[in-house]
């Protein structure tokens, strides 16, 4: 078991947890929650989240670099979204998660 379980697990797991890391902050989060909904430009995101315009850019450079968000210009606008189908399914697979163990637990 022990060597089969070891031929399966993949040599290099550092981007995923590195993925993990980045989703573990709280506001990186929620930005990409609110992304998940529809396509928005830093000065609304800010707005939504509560937070100033530089924060919310800085956590924004973070998930670029990541590849988890993309934005496209329009006129002097910036505007964000997910940059794919697979950042959306993380986020549903863990919002599920959550209410499958809170239902879980609380029966």
């Amino acid at each position: 078991v022990i060597a089969e379980v070891r031929h399966q697990l993949p040599q290099n797991l550092a981007p995923l947890a590195k993925l993990f890391k980045l989703l573990g902050d709280e506001t990186r989060t929620r930005l990409l929650y609110a992304l998940s909904l529809r396509e928005l430009c830093v000065c609304d995101l800010a707005a939504i989240l509560g937070t100033s315009i530089s924060n919310t850019s800085y956590h924004l450079r973070h998930l670029k670099t990541a590849h988890l968000v993309k934005y496209r210009k329009e006129g002097k606008m910036v505007l964000y979204t997910l940059d794919d189908q697979h950042v959306n399914t993380l986020l549903k697979e863990g919002m599920e998660h959550i209410e499958h163990t809170r239902n879980e637990h609380s029966s």
